[in-house]
């Protein structure tokens, strides 16, 4: 069954991913569970009651130990999105219930999101349409003032990255590929094989931020990275850093973060903020180094279609009896956004 509000669906589903569907399971996309169990249509009820597998995504309701009860036959749960952490219950896997997810497809966007931002950043665009728009000229009357801008240009390049989560190691492959940058990495957890390439290597937090030229964010927010990159840290950064965070606002410290950009010592491509939204009245919108959108990176419009994509693989992968590629165990819970 498909536990989405059924606006999601044709969003989610292209009619070559129901037809898959349809050929791998029974499947009936024209009713979806849209609400909690004691909500649903008796026909709804019944069905679920029934259900092998569910297929979520962000809009669905919590998967909870009353949702798990009405559902006492599922055996695999796909999350067509992507962190698993704010829909299920541990106690999901104690019922043997298996948890896939799309993250993986969801982490495609944000790191070719994260690629142009080093680029843009590396560049100076932002601060250097900022003094175009505003009619500034060079010393030599042209249009194009990059005096004072700091170094400028993708090569070489040494750029820090703050997590070698999945869309982390997306971002590293990346920088190599098309950049040939040489990259930093920290993450407590290791590199997962990225430092194979003799050009990537571990670094540890503070020394990351003191030797890049870009740093970029891809830590998941727990806990433990709450607030991790602080004054101090921020402090770090050479003159003329390009700052990068797609991950969430609050890794980096807010105040902090503003007294630093407003200083004009270093630039920022913020896809997150803390806090999120930003008030209207926040003065990173007028910075001339500051270039800030609404959560864009991840999967938005068409791109959402890749996540569907790859549950319905999922499902045919359980329905043949075939290993599951991006499933989700629960000693990786405590590690997950």
């Amino acid at each position: 069954m498909l536990a989405l509000r059924p606006d999601e669906v044709p969003d989610l589903f292209g009619p070559e991913a129901l037809h898959r569907l349809s050929a791998a399971t029974l499947v009936d996309p024209d009713t979806p569970v849209a609400g909690r169990p004691d909500q649903l249509a008796p026909r709804t009820a019944r069905a679920l009651a029934e259900a092998d597998i569910l297929l979520t995504s962000w809009g669905s309701p919590r998967i909870d130990l009353g949702f798990l009860d009405a559902a006492p036959k599922l055996r695999l749960l796909v999350h067509a999105a992507g962190t698993i952490k704010p829909l299920v219950v541990p106690e999901i896997f104690e019922r043997g219930v298996r948890v896939c997810s799309a993250a993986e497809a969801n982490a495609v966007p944000v790191a070719e999101y994260t690629l142009a931002a080093v680029i843009l950043g590396a560049k100076r665009a932002f601060p250097a349409a900022a003094r175009y728009r505003s009619g500034v000229r060079a010393a030599d009357g042209t249009h194009r003032d990059l005096d004072g801008l700091g170094w400028i240009g993708t090569w070489p390049l040494t750029v820090g990255v703050i997590g070698a989560s999945r869309i982390g190691r997306k971002v590293v492959r990346l920088l190599r590929q098309v950049l040939d940058a040489d990259v930093l990495v920290y993450d407590p957890y290791g590199l997962g094989g990225l430092d194979d390439d003799p050009r990537v290597r571990a670094a540890d937090l503070d020394g990351l931020l003191a030797a890049c030229d870009v740093v970029t964010v891809h830590a998941p927010l727990t806990p433990e990275s709450r607030g991790m990159i602080d004054a101090r840290r921020l402090a770090l950064l050479r003159d003329g850093t390009v700052l990068v965070n797609t991950a969430r606002g609050p890794i980096v410290d807010g105040p902090a973060l503003a007294r630093e950009l407003a200083s004009g010592r270093i630039d920022a491509v913020l896809d997150v903020t803390d806090p999120e939204p930003l008030p209207p009245e926040s003065e990173l919108f007028d910075l001339p180094n500051v270039f800030v959108t609404p959560h864009i990176a991840g999967s938005l419009g068409r791109e959402v279609r890749r996540l569907g994509l790859l549950a319905v693989g999922e499902v045919e992968r359980f329905a043949s009896g075939l290993p599951l590629r991006y499933e989700v165990f629960p000693d990786q819970l405590d590690r997950l956004a």
